[in-house]
């Protein structure tokens, strides 16, 4: 397993996987809380039945639209590698959880680092990636999104964030941070909830008590993020835009989509111009 797993996951990390000290929640970005709540369920990440099924049920289409976009960015910077997707691309998966994203990135060729601040979330991705052989190209870290922008700004062709950004204190120091491991010309791929009284029904009280896709407590409707304010994070960072999708799902038919209404869950691409 440790063959994954990047050293800076430290012994001291792994003695305080579920909470962070009161000294290091006031200057790291995160909510000690949240990270508690994905340790707790890391033994279930690679389960198809388990809290984290959904995820496992909606990779295909967040894949498919993420590598779409890569080569949509990469065609528009006139790139001669557009049409590789994210096959030889570097990429960053910020917030990978035990990594389901990260394993079907690295699976269609792509160099992956996955980056997260749970800690038996780390060690349930790497036992699965030494599992699935692709210890050659997927490794993991545990360390702050803004403290790897410090020592590899510009380094990265693609990074992604999903299903992340509504679990922080700050979203936009994420957005920043991605702008920021980003080479000229890079694609990132965010994916938050809105937040309106529809994405409160289907999110938190249909998704966590009504159907059950979700352990309840998994959101908090106060930290879901409107497309609005998202764009203004992206631009503000110095990002363009690229596309928007929502992501949809039947209960009857339990069928998953992506179409234009981005009403509750939504996907966001933004490119880093070249210049």
């Amino acid at each position: 397993m440790s063959s994954a797993l990047n050293s800076s996951s430290t012994s001291s990390d792994q003695n305080n996987n579920s909470a962070f000290n009161n000294t290091e929640s006031n200057t790291i970005n995160v909510d000690p809380s949240e990270v508690e709540k994905f340790n707790n369920l890391a033994s279930e990440w690679w389960s198809n039945t388990g809290a984290f099924a959904t995820l496992h049920e909606i990779n295909p289409l967040r894949l498919n639209w993420i590598e779409e976009n890569v080569k949509r960015g990469y065609q528009n910077a006139a790139n001669k590698i557009a049409e590789q997707g994210l096959a030889g691309k570097k990429v960053l998966d910020v917030g990978c959880g035990g990594g389901i994203l990260s394993e079907s990135m690295a699976r269609r060729g792509a160099d992956v680092t996955g980056i997260d601040l749970g800690t038996e979330n780390l060690k349930a991705a790497a036992l699965h990636a030494e599992q699935s052989q692709l210890e050659n190209t997927l490794r993991y870290q545990h360390i702050p999104v803004e403290e790897l922008a410090k020592t590899h700004a510009g380094q990265f062709d693609v990074v992604t964030c999903m299903e992340m950004l509504e679990h922080v204190p700050d979203p936009s120091s994420i957005v920043q941070a991605c702008y920021e491991l980003l080479a000229p010309g890079g694609v990132c791929v965010l994916s938050t909830i809105n937040r309106n009284p529809k994405s409160y029904l289907f999110a938190i009280v249909g998704a966590e008590y009504v159907l059950r896709l979700l352990d309840r407590g998994t959101h908090d409707y106060a930290k879901f993020i409107t497309p609005a304010e998202l764009d203004k994070m992206v631009l503000n960072t110095g990002f363009v835009r690229q596309d928007i999708i929502g992501l949809h799902y039947n209960p009857l038919t339990k069928r998953y989509w992506l179409a234009q209404n981005v009403d509750v869950n939504y996907m966001i691409a933004v490119q880093k111009p070249l210049v």
